[in-house]
C-alpha cells in the first residue's frame, strides 16, 4: 500500500509533517524491494526426517555411551547414510550442496530431540576451510569420499596447551623438506581424532619475528590420520566430565605431502577464520535445540508433578524462570538467524556469529539450570537424561570460544574499546 493511500485511510488529516512522510515512504520501498528470501528458511520437511531419525537413538542410548565414554558410531553411522553429514558439500563431489541454515536445522534438531550432534558437528564447519580454500585437485580427491561416507573429517587441530584460543602464539611446526612438510608439536582439546580418517591442521610455515604479526606465517595442512598414526603422530584421549570424544595429539616428524597444503602458505589463519564464524554459528543452533529439549521436558514435567495436592507448575515461582528461559531462547534464536542471513550474503559475520554463540550459550545453560531446579532431585537422576544435558550444554560457556573472549571481542571491535588482551 502506498504511504497516500494508508494515510487517507487512517486518517481525514492525512497532510503530516513532511519527516513522517518521509519515514514511512521509506518503509514502504523497503517492503517492495526486499527479498524475503533472504533470510534462512525453517526447513521443516529436514527438521521432521531429522527427527525421525533421531528417534532410532532415544535416551538409553546416549546414556548407555555416556557410562562407556563411547563414541557414538551406530548414530553417526546412520546420519552419514541418510545424507545429512553431506549436505553442505556440492552437488558436484556428490553431497546436497545446500547452505549452512541447513546445517543449523540439521544439528539443532538433533539436540532438540535429546541427542548431541558433536561427535559429528565437525565435518560440517571444517568443510568450509576446504571448500573455500583447498584446490581442486583435493576437492575431488576427498569430498565425494566424505560424502559417501568412506572418509570421516571430523578433527581439527588448532588448540594448543600453551596458547589456548591466543592462536598465533601456537607452537607446532611445520617445516618444508622437498615435497613434503615435517611437522612437530602438540595440540590439545583435539575432539573425535581418535573417530577421524583426516584433520585439518594449523600449524607455524614460517618462524615468528619481533616485527611480525603473529597471526601471519601459519598455514593450513589436511593431514591423513590413516597413514600418520605410528609414523608421528601420537592420540591420547582426554576424559572429562561430559563425554565429548576428545583427546591431545603429539606430532613428531610427521611426514605431511606438500600436495596436502590447503591454499597459499602463510595465509592459514585466514583460512580457519572464515571457518570459525560457521562453527560458531552451527554450535549456536546446537543450543538453541538443547534449550528447547530442556524447556519441553521441563514444562512436562511442572504439569505432572503433583506437591502439596496441585500442580507444581501451578506457582508462579516455577512458571518465571521456565518462562525467562524460554524468552531468552527465542531472543538467541533470532541472532542465530541473523548470523546466518548475513554469512550466506557472503558479508563478514564475526560479531554476529560471537553473540550468536554466546546469547545461544547463555540461553541453554540457564534452560540446564531450571530444569534441575524444577526436577528437585530427580534432575540429578540418570534416568532422565536432565544431568546429562546439563553437562553437554555447559561445555559451550567455555568452548569453542569462551563468553570472556566473545565480550572481549565486542568490546574492541564492535565498541570501539580499547584493547584488554
Amino acid at each position: 500500500m502506498p504511504p497516500s493511500v494508508f494515510f487517507k485511510l487512517v486518517s481525514p488529516c492525512y497532510r503530516l509533517h513532511a519527516v513522517v512522510w518521509r519515514v514511512l515512504s521509506a518503509i514502504h520501498y523497503y517492503l517492495q524491494t526486499t527479498n524475503m528470501s533472504e533470510h534462512p528458511e525453517n526447513y521443516d520437511d529436514i527438521r521432521s526426517a531429522v527427527a525421525r531419525l533421531c528417534e532410532r537413538f532415544p535416551g538409553d542410548y546416549w546414556r548407555r555411551l555416556d557410562r562407556e565414554s563411547a563414541y557414538p558410531s551406530e548414530f553417526v553411522d546412520a546420519l552419514t547414510e541418510a545424507g545429512w553429514l553431506a549436505a553442505l558439500i556440492p552437488e558436484t563431489y556428490g553431497g546436497a550442496g545446500l547452505p549452512l541454515s541447513a546445517g543449523a536445522a540439521i544439528l539443532e534438531e538433533i539436540h532438540r530431540s535429546g541427542g548431541n550432534a558433536g561427535a559429528c558437528h565437525a565435518q560440517m564447519y571444517t568443510m568450509g576451510t576446504l571448500l573455500r580454500h583447498g584446490s581442486e585437485q583435493q576437492k575431488s580427491r576427498y569430498l565425494p569420499a566424505i560424502a559417501e561416507g568412506s572418509l570421516r573429517l571430523q578433527a581439527f587441530g588448532v588448540t594448543e596447551p600453551s596458547s589456548g584460543t591466543d592462536t598465533g602464539s601456537l607452537k607446532t611446526k611445520a617445516v618444508l623438506d622437498g615435497d613434503h612438510y615435517l611437522v612437530n608439536g602438540q595440540k590439545i582439546w583435539t575432539s573425535r581424532a581418535e573417530h577421524s580418517d583426516l584433520m585439518i591442521l594449523l600449524a607455524r610455515t614460517t618462524p615468528l619475528t619481533k616485527d611480525m604479526k603473529k597471526t601471519h606465517g601459519l598455514s593450513v595442512l589436511l593431514v591423513d590420520m590413516r597413514e600418520a598414526q605410528g609414523n608421528g603422530l601420537t592420540i591420547r584421549p582426554i576424559r572429562t566430565m561430559m563425554n565429548h570424544a576428545t583427546t591431545e595429539v603429539f606430532f613428531d616428524n610427521l611426514k605431511v605431502p606438500a600436495s596436502n597444503l590447503i591454499g597459499v602458505e602463510g595465509d592459514g589463519f585466514k583460512y580457519i577464520l572464515s571457518g570459525m564464524n560457521a562453527e560458531r554459528i552451527l554450535i549456536a543452533s546446537e543450543c538453541i535445540g538443547d534449550a528447547k529439549w530442556l524447556i519441553d521436558k521441563t514444562v512436562s514435567y511442572a504439569k505432572d508433578r503433583h506437591v502439596f495436592g496441585r500442580a507444581i507448575g501451578e506457582n508462579q515461582g516455577i512458571q518465571f524462570p521456565i518462562a525467562r528461559a524460554y524468552a531468552n531462547m527465542r531472543a538467541a534464536e533470532l541472532m542465530v538467524q541473523d548470523a546466518l542471513r548475513l554469512y550466506e550474503q557472503n558479508q563478514n559475520p564475526g560479531a554476529e556469529a560471537n553473540m550468536a554463540k554466546m546469547l545461544a550459550a547463555d540461553a541453554s545453560n540457564e534452560a540446564a539450570n531450571v530444569a534441575v531446579q524444577t526436577f528437585g532431585g530427580f534432575g540429578f537422576a540418570e534416568e532422565y537424561d536432565i544431568e546429562r544435558k546439563f553437562r553437554e550444554t555447559r561445555l559451550y560457556q567455555v568452548a569453542p570460544i569462551s563468553t570472556n573472549l566473545i565480550l572481549s571481542y565486542l568490546s574492541e571491535h564492535v565498541l570501539g574499546l580499547p584493547r584488554s588482551y
